[in-house]
């Protein structure tokens, strides 16, 4: 399974130190940036190169992942959900179960750490948590992910 990458210098370290670790547990990873620590860069588009790549995946039913980061990971997270099938949770170190449950009800495909509010540890036990449950696949929550992914749905919300 591919698994993409991406920050702006909110999470810059932490992203490098993340995709060392996540190529030692075997999976391919594929790093979307930012490739420097850059204090002026924007998140914007570089996250929206991870969650392309991703979105570009689910359409041709390829199993891929991405996991973003920023300080907070709030806008990193509000920018990956604007792509078409793509589910990302939040993370900002509060209980390592809600990763477990937002894989296994939500299928989250992407995952937006919070940078300055966890320790490297932390981020690793959640990545690992992320990569590692599966959906649960249970009727009740693939047919909410179909009403959450359907086009009427989503141009209705706006």
């Amino acid at each position: 399974m591919r698994v993409y990458f991406a920050t702006d210098h909110g999470g810059f370290l932490l992203k490098n130190a993340l995709t060392e670790y996540v190529r030692g547990l075997g999976y391919e990873v594929e790093d979307c940036g930012a490739h420097e620590l850059d204090p002026d860069d924007d998140y914007t588009e570089i996250i929206a190169r991870a969650a392309g790549a991703l979105s570009k995946d689910i359409a041709v039913g390829k199993e891929s992942r991405a996991i973003i980061l920023g300080r907070s990971g709030q806008g990193e997270a509000m920018v990956a959900n604007r792509f078409s099938g793509v589910r990302c949770a939040l993370y900002y170190g509060a209980r390592l179960e809600m990763i477990a449950q937002t894989r296994a009800h939500n299928d989250a495909n992407a995952l937006s750490l919070g940078a300055d509010f966890l320790s490297e540890e932390d981020a690793r036990e959640a990545v690992r948590a992320f990569l590692e449950t599966p959906f649960s696949g249970e009727e009740r929550h693939a047919r909410r992910i179909a009403q959450i992914d359907d086009e009427l749905l989503t141009a209705g919300a706006s």
